[in-house]
């Protein structure tokens, strides 16, 4: 009898981004801001006086003000952070610069907002991250480059520094961003295996407990008593099972764990462990899995062949999937028994070994005929793990 299923690959979500450390980042901007503002303001001050239209010279300053306070207050709640207002932003930057030639007239070697769009370039790579901050830089750069009469090297410098910390910021903040993400995702495994184990400590002092007295007496009331027997133990099998297991995205932060190590914890006189000479790498979601269905297979044996029952466990390194088999010395499964265990709403089987395996990708298989004892094939995909 076989019992064979088929897994599903597993997709990672793509890393979300960080809300407190894109509130930080806004918030020393929204300084630099006003710094540049002021350095324009007083530039124009200087000069405004030699300018052949320093009235539109005045109202485009006057606007950069009001946009300046504008952003900053935008900027600061998350959910006013739109593409709209990032386009109006850069929009606002490149309309100061193109009106600078009118308002400065022949010879401009300095565009009107001057330093004061840097605040633009950066909005876009804290945002957008790396690719933001060189789009805006590059656009802005190459109105800057449109408007003069004259290239100088003053003004490629101011240019090539635009555009490398547009690209850089908006590295560092994908960054920054990222660590964080996954700092809390650590902080939250942590609180949640701490609680985890608090319950399960709570539970196999009582219910598990409990659940082990009536299978072990039960048989003492007859035939009602062995069935009684019987199911106090899948329920005991099941709930051991969600009480030591740990879900993936708690998992997830331990990095990987190496099967030989946590298969050869399960050795004892009636387990018999055979492992590789070298280490079974693979991220501690997936092993842990493939020990949480050993031990249920293993819990099976003792429950239903006996708790002197023999059982050997082997890991096997096949290429591109990891093989556990698991067989014991029992009188094996009669055809339909599971089937009909299934049918009467017993879905040990199917749940914790079965289920736990197509989670994974991968696949069991059952072997047993009556009087041969009973085997089964654990097998997970290797993509992404190492030996």
């Amino acid at each position: 009898m076989t019992v064979p299923v088929a897994g599903a690959t597993k997709h990672g979500a793509g890393v979300e981004p960080h809300g407190p450390v894109q509130d930080t980042m806004f918030r020393a901007l929204a300084v630099l801001r006003f710094v540049v503002l002021l350095n324009s303001l007083g530039i124009y001050l200087w000069r405004y006086d030699g300018y052949d239209h320093p009235a539109v010279g005045w109202l485009v300053m006057a606007v950069l003000v009001a946009w300046t306070g504008f952003a900053v207050w935008a900027y600061a709640a998350p959910g006013r952070r739109r593409p709209g207002l990032l386009l109006a932003d850069l929009a606002v930057a490149v309309g100061a610069i193109a009106l600078s030639p009118y308002v400065k007239g022949e010879g401009l070697n300095a565009t009107l907002p001057g330093f004061w769009v840097m605040g633009v370039v950066l909005a876009w790579a804290i945002l957008w991250r790396w690719a933001g901050g060189l789009t805006a830089a590059v656009v802005v750069c190459a109105f800057d480059i449109s408007i003069r009469q004259e290239f100088t090297q003053k003004a490629y410098g101011n240019i090539f520094l635009l555009i490398l910390g547009g690209a850089i910021v908006g590295f560092l903040s994908g960054l920054l961003q990222e660590m964080a993400a996954q700092r809390d995702r650590a902080e939250r495994a942590a609180a949640a295996a701490g609680e985890r184990q608090r319950l399960a400590r709570v539970v196999h002092d009582g219910v598990l407990q409990a659940l082990a007295l009536v299978q072990r007496r039960a048989p003492e009331l007859g035939p009602v008593g062995v069935e009684l027997g019987h199911l106090a133990g899948e329920q005991e099998v099941r709930l051991r099972g969600l009480v030591q297991q740990d879900s993936r995205d708690l998992l997830a932060p331990l990095g990987d764990l190496d099967l030989v190590v946590l298969l050869s914890a399960l050795q004892t006189p009636q387990v018999h462990v055979a492992v590789p000479g070298t280490p079974a790498t693979m991220p501690a979601e997936v092993a842990t899995e493939v020990v949480a269905a050993v031990e249920s297979i293993l819990s099976n044996v003792r429950h239903h062949v006996g708790r002197d029952a023999q059982a050997w466990v082997l890991l096997e390194s096949m290429g591109d999937r990891w093989v556990v088999s698991v067989r014991d010395d029992g009188p094996g499964i009669p055809d339909g028994r599971l089937e009909a265990s299934a049918a009467e709403g017993r879905l040990g089987v199917r749940q914790s070994i079965v289920g736990r395996l197509h989670d994974l990708g991968g696949t069991a298989r059952l072997h047993s005929a009556p009087g041969q004892g009973t085997e089964w094939e654990l097998e997970v995909p290797r993509a992404g793990v190492s030996s």
